[in-house]
């Protein structure tokens, strides 16, 4: 088996516009230059917005896995804990081995949204690092 290509979390842009509306993007790099985007609009509260950056990660991390491999946001929320606002997701992963949930967490300092999405891809990392699921 090669070594894992680890995906890394290398832009993320978030919008919120004067109708309510927000625009999360996410930019994941490989260490052999491949870049998967995800992009995701939503409208609404803080909630909204924070499954909206988590979406644009899962969009993102989806275009590293093989077919037949598919995530799905099951949960985002924010917590205040240890003096800290944490953002907490929950990640599910349908595959041929069944299903899957995976958690991560990343603390809120560069803004709740940004968190989310990192987050999505601590959830995740081990698995798409592993080469069975990562597409060629």
């Amino acid at each position: 088996m090669s070594d894992p290509e680890r995906l890394i979390f290398s832009n993320f842009i978030f919008n919120r516009f004067p109708d309510g509306r927000c625009r999360a993007q996410v930019e994941l790099t490989r260490s052999g230059g491949d870049m998967f985007v995800g992009t995701r609009e939503g409208k609404g509260t803080e909630t909204v917005a924070l499954r909206c950056a988590a979406q644009a990660s899962v969009d993102a991390i989806q275009q590293v896995v093989e077919s037949g491999r598919s995530f799905e946001l099951l949960g985002v929320k924010s917590v205040h804990a240890f003096d800290s606002v944490i953002v907490i997701v929950s990640v599910g992963v349908k595959d041929q081995d069944g299903r899957r949930r995976f958690v991560g967490t990343y603390v809120a300092e560069q803004g709740a949204e940004r968190a989310a999405a990192v987050a999505v891809l601590n959830a995740t990392n081990r698995y798409v690092e592993n080469d069975s699921v990562v597409r060629s």
